[in-house]
């Protein structure tokens, strides 16, 4: 037994452009079009011909440069002198199809249109009609359809199917509806309408409720076999039915929809993209699909699930959307499952001791910024990694600096056999004020020769590395590095760590003399 399709109708370059902001030339257009049929979609709105020379431009060339790869549509009112520049601006496309129609709701009949139901139908009728003299392909569109009168909709709708309409487009267009009664709108129009069953019915939901993906799904489990929709959801006011989102619901549960569509899912990232990029519209980092933390897992918890089988986590395989992978983001609630494993992909194994110090100075660092990266981890690892035989250990660093004032630096360092040693010093600066300590305490000839400071990672809390040389009195150059948030705190890291290791050498060649 086949299943049955749903065929996707993009709007993005039609109603997803009349966002605000959102306005595209005729080559981004192209550009985006070409990637619509990449990612296979069954129709491409391309734009309303009569409202301006640029949209009958954008609709021409989309036409003759998507060849019969796709339906190319464009949009009127019932409105002769729009069907006719509608026609003429399809006359480049392999496979046409005009989008004409009318307000259905009361408020549209008596507030916007001013004209009898009488009136609308005998509109309607004409329209397309004359749609058909041109292209075999015509959609009626019965605007503001979810808040329609039933029966005068049922009406409309017959008669334009008899009129030679092929698709018969039932919008939600002020996003007023919800899922229950739009579906049973849709099985009602499917009971009560002769002829319906040999057109295409198509659901154009708005989201201005939020429910413009659970609106068009139900259309789709009442038997609408259509879905319009729109890149990354944009569109009028709230926007539009998300393409990504109703695609994947549909892919993710046959079980509930028995139906499937032609789209290459693993396209998905790169079209929402390049519409982001084009637009200028960031997509939210919670967007559903296609947000930058849509597989990105913080909690220690949901961490722990995913490391262990994607699924616990995890509906959509990032793949299947054209997403790399999964993202372990650490933070302070990660737990030691996702450091270790993320210390594991960039290469490091750690004995159980040397993770403990990492982890530790992990949960420090984590408690000071929002985010730990891959840097901050290679920064920590290296440092913890460097201190196993220290002579000095820093336990921490006070240093009070300003104009005016004289910089000053209190500094506690633990020995090796566990005595606090706490001493205090003036500089030129905090950084020659801790030194300057440092040296009160270790008192071991040396002379600065290198200090240098970089960010290691990106953002207002980065951390920062210092790393500074140091040669003694024999002449041989020591390396110090340290990493912290706090660059005073880092840099008195470093110095500790270029002493230790001068500490260290000597007591080693005092040894060998022996």
């Amino acid at each position: 037994m086949s299943t049955e399709r749903v065929r996707i109708f993009d709007t993005t370059l039609r109603d997803g452009e009349q966002s605000p902001g959102a306005s595209m030339n005729t080559d981004e257009k192209l550009e985006i079009a070409r990637q619509l049929v990449r990612l296979g979609v069954d129709v491409i709105e391309a734009g309303f011909p009569v409202s301006s020379p640029g949209d009958f431009e954008s609709v021409r060339r989309i036409g003759a440069e998507v060849g019969d790869a796709v339906v190319v549509c464009a949009l009127t009112r019932a409105v002769p002198r729009d069907i006719e520049v509608a026609a003429d601006a399809l006359t480049t496309a392999a496979r046409p199809r005009i989008h004409t129609g009318l307000g259905a709701s009361e408020s549209h009949l008596r507030d916007k249109l001013r004209i009898t139901r009488d009136e609308a139908v005998e509109r309607a009728v004409a329209a397309v009609r004359l749609a058909r003299t041109f292209v075999e392909d015509v959609e009626f569109y019965a605007e503001d359809a979810a808040r329609a009168e039933p029966e005068f909709l049922y009406r409309l709708v017959e008669a334009t199917i008899k009129a030679g309409a092929t698709v018969v487009n039932i919008p939600d267009t002020t996003g007023y509806t919800y899922p229950e009664v739009f579906g049973a709108l849709i099985a009602g129009l499917r009971e009560n309408v002769n002829g319906i069953e040999d057109v295409t019915i198509s659901v154009h939901c708005h989201d201005d409720l939020g429910m413009a993906t659970a609106n068009a799904l139900a259309g789709v489990k009442a038997g609408a076999r259509q879905v319009e929709c729109t890149i990354n959801g944009i569109g009028e006011r709230a926007g539009n039915t998300a393409l990504e989102e109703v695609v994947m619901a549909l892919k993710l549960r046959p079980d509930l929809f028995g139906v499937e569509t032609g789209i290459a899912t693993r396209e998905i990232m790169r079209t929402s993209r390049l519409v982001s990029s084009i637009t200028g519209f960031r997509v939210p980092p919670n967007k559903a699909i296609v947000g930058a933390n849509a597989f990105a897992h913080s909690s220690g918890i949901h961490q722990d699930g995913v490391l262990k089988e994607r699924s616990t986590y995890e509906i959509i395989d990032p793949a299947d959307v054209g997403v790399g992978g999964s993202s372990i983001v650490l933070t302070a609630r990660s737990g030691r499952h996702a450091l270790r494993h993320r210390l594991g992909e960039l290469g490091y194994q750690l004995t159980d001791e040397d993770f403990e110090r990492v982890h530790e100075a992990f949960l420090a660092l984590a408690d000071k910024k929002k985010e730990v990266y891959d840097e901050d981890l290679e920064a920590l690892v290296g440092e913890k990694g460097r201190t196993v035989d220290e002579v000095y250990h820093l336990e921490q660093v006070h240093v009070s600096c300003g104009e005016p004032g004289i910089p000053t630096a209190t500094v506690e360092l633990v020995s090796r056999d566990g005595t606090e040693l706490i001493d205090a010093s003036h500089g030129t600066g905090p950084v020659d004020a801790v030194y300057r300590a440092i040296n009160r305490i270790v008192n071991v000839p040396n002379e600065l020769t290198e200090f240098s400071v970089q960010s290691v990672t990106h953002g207002i809390d980065a951390l920062g590395e210092v790393t500074i040389r140091v040669t003694s009195e024999d002449g041989r150059v020591f390396t110090g590095r340290g990493a912290h948030s706090d660059i005073i705190v880092a840099s008195a890291k470093a110095y500790t760590n270029a002493l230790n290791r001068l500490l260290v050498a000597t007591e080693s060649a005092h040894t060998q003399e022996s």
